[in-house]
């Protein structure tokens, strides 16, 4: 009988692939880091689910916060179940069996008539999962809920690169005249090559505003998962408020690596949570204390809001011309957005949609991932 491991696409093209996919969720699965794996796939069975797990976890993991990412990104990459690790502690919630890392047979001693029998539960959770994709979220169980709760942490929301004033060694077209002068006198004056100097880059600013008012209660909890995920993938550039009936600042709280606690803590420290509306109230009051100072200065903003204002709307039109004068790019995110029928007809929605950049849906995972894309581009 012909030896089946003939048949399946390199071990190590796939692992590559996996540590890509890594990558671009966050993982610090560098090129050196990939091939320490694929050194380690040598002293493993590439058809043991279970060994091509534990040598990835332990090679192209960098630290804590990337294991829930890798065992996430395992699963979607591999479609199988996770191996249980030692102490017999394993994660709940996943129902599908090991498959291989090529994606053949099991086993080699496999009966060719299993072998042959189409895979029904591949098939079933990759439709189950395209659903939950598009599920409203104030619909979700409590099981949905939890799945895309360690979704949502592999979004990592990243805004896109400015030039700055600054400059660094480099580049082709300005010449940097005090260097290329070093040179010249450290070199008696006789003609040296004609050092360049490029402008710096760095993140653009993020700032996050979410209004946790009654009527976003249904959405607030995974809309702060997802202010998380982007203070947890850019610290330094990120702010995260709340706004209710006063503006609450929440960077610091978001900043803890556990998505549970660092939502228990910034919990704690709003006073308005599903309470009132006053959205120019608290937006003025962000602007004074921090936009007008620098924060929200060639900043990309995101406002996430149903646009119901209890307060002046006329207020909050004048305050979101301010804040467009100030930022790179306004975005709203209104949950709304997204389900049919739906029209800017609230006051806030009507005094604050001239001044805004992109209205984007935020109701589902999938509008979350549209909304991280818009991130990125703005």
């Amino acid at each position: 009988m012909a030896d089946v491991r003939n048949d399946l696409p390199d071990p190590v093209v796939t692992l590559t692939g996996f540590a890509r996919a890594l990558r671009a969720n966050g993982v610090a699965a560098d090129p050196s880091r990939l091939a320490t794996a694929v050194d380690a796939l040598r002293h493993v069975d590439p058809l043991d689910a279970e060994q091509v797990y534990w040598a990835g976890r332990v090679t192209l993991c960098a630290e804590p916060d990337d294991l829930p990412r890798y065992d996430a990104v395992f699963d979607a990459w591999f479609r199988g179940r996770l191996p249980m690790p030692p102490g017999g502690s394993g994660r709940p919630g996943t129902t599908l069996r090991v498959r291989p890392l090529a994606g053949g047979p099991e086993d080699e001693s496999t009966d060719p008539d299993e072998r042959d029998e189409p895979d029904e539960p591949l098939r079933t959770a990759a439709s189950a999962a395209e659903v939950l994709r598009h599920r409203d979220l104030a619909l979700l169980s409590d099981a949905e809920r939890a799945e895309v709760n360690a979704l949502i942490a592999l979004l990592a929301p990243r805004v896109a690169r400015r030039r700055t004033r600054r400059t660094r060694p480099g580049g082709r077209d300005a010449v940097d005249v005090q260097r290329t002068v070093r040179r010249l006198l450290r070199t008696g004056g006789e003609p040296a090559e004609l050092l360049r100097r490029a402008p710096r880059v760095k993140p653009r600013r993020l700032v996050l505003l979410l209004d946790v008012s009654g009527s976003m209660s249904p959405y607030a909890d995974v809309l702060l998962r997802f202010a998380h995920a982007a203070v947890r993938v850019g610290p330094a550039s990120t702010e995260a408020f709340t706004l209710g009936t006063r503006l609450t600042r929440i960077t610091r709280a978001l900043r803890q690596r556990d998505p549970d606690q660092a939502l228990a803590t910034a919990g704690a420290a709003i006073p308005d949570w599903s309470g009132g509306t006053r959205l120019g109230d608290s937006l003025q009051a962000f602007l004074d204390l921090w936009g007008q100072r620098g924060t929200a200065r060639r900043a990309v903003v995101v406002l996430v809001s149903d646009g119901w204002e209890r307060g002046d709307a006329a207020l909050l039109g004048e305050q979101m011309a301010r804040l467009a004068r100030l930022a790179h790019a306004v975005v709203w995110v209104n949950p709304h957005r997204g389900k049919e029928g739906f029209a800017p007809v609230t006051a806030g929605m009507r005094a604050a949609l001239p001044h805004v950049d992109e209205l984007v849906a935020g109701h589902t995972l999938a509008a979350l991932h549209d909304l991280a894309e818009v991130i990125a581009h703005a």
